[in-house]
């Protein structure tokens, strides 16, 4: 029986393994309740970073409160539990000393499982938030194969770690014809759309477009001509999630010949709450939006269908 892997990866505020293990094995059982077949093997795999920006984030907040203005600043806990996590989640991985950190933790957890991959197995991505972020960076940005990484032993050995997560994917790495092809991407609560700005306007060591772009036309051959599905989800409420079916062809033009991009909104208001959705108000709960999507029937009946 062939194989689906489905590789899970959280967001920002996502502090413990266990929890985050839980929940996303709530929707893969949903997403398995709504498949109503078991012809294929469902393998979750779970990559789990975020404990890695705990310290860095403690030591910034204690900096912020030790400031005398602090005590007089609006929305204290919205700034700490909510920005500070997201942006600083961010910056950290953007960096190279956290992203590094990130590669590993991917080796020693996650890299195993798809390269024991067979003949006829799959790969499908659900990615939340940052996850999507810091994934598509490990797989497609120019910066982790700068020769100068090879200047230090240790950054040399993160360039090689890279190369093997690209290698175990078909489309990418040394050997782009060999490797568990992706089967469809779906994405929760993305903040993607704004890290395009890092390239749109030229060249960056952070641009995902060049690779992403030859990743999905090889992908395109490999599936007989038939386009990557690709669903991104939206909570109206998420103030960091982003259409992207009107950004991807600004990135990779001619791309909707490779894949289809679903920008599905998650629920939709009705009249009597139309005067405060463009409010600060719904953003003040931003939070529980943006952890909607694991416990989302919409969520779970879309990617069953993919994987049905």
């Amino acid at each position: 029986m062939a194989t689906d892997y489905v590789l899970f990866i959280h967001g920002v505020k996502n502090r413990n393994e266990a929890e985050f293990q839980k929940t996303a094995q709530g929707l893969l059982n949903s997403i398995r309740q709504s498949m109503k077949d078991n012809t294929r093997d469902l393998k979750p795999v779970f990559f789990f970073w975020g404990d890695l920006n705990v310290q860095p984030q403690l030591t910034l907040q204690r900096g912020l409160e030790a400031s005398p203005a602090w005590k007089g600043m609006w929305f204290q806990s919205l700034r700490t539990t909510q920005i500070l996590e997201f942006v600083g989640d961010a910056a950290l991985y953007l960096s190279r000393h956290v992203g590094s950190q990130v590669v590993r933790r991917f080796q020693e957890t996650a890299l195993g499982s798809l390269q024991g991959a067979a003949p006829g197995d799959r790969l499908h991505l659900i990615t939340h938030s940052m996850g999507t972020v810091i994934f598509f960076d490990i797989l497609f940005a120019s910066r982790w194969e700068d020769p100068r990484l090879d200047e230090d032993a240790s950054t040399r050995q993160i360039r090689q770690i890279v190369s093997q997560i690209r290698d175990a994917l078909f489309g990418l790495g040394a050997h782009p014809g060999a490797g568990l092809p992706v089967a469809s991407i779906h994405t929760m609560g993305s903040p993607i759309a704004l890290f395009s700005l890092l390239s749109v306007t030229g060249e960056s060591s952070h641009d995902l477009s060049p690779n992403l772009k030859e990743f999905l036309r090889r992908l395109f051959n490999l599936r007989q001509n038939k386009e990557l599905l690709w669903h991104n989800f939206i909570h109206p409420g998420d103030p960091i999630a982003y259409p992207l079916s009107g950004v991807i062809p600004l990135l990779l033009p001619d791309s909707q010949r490779y894949v289809r991009v679903r920008d599905m909104l998650t629920q939709r208001g009705n009249l009597w709450n139309t005067p405060f959705q463009q409010t600060l108000v719904p953003l003040l709960g931003g939070g529980d939006a943006h952890g909607s999507y694991w416990k989302s029937e919409l969520v779970a009946k879309t990617i069953a269908e993919v994987l049905r």
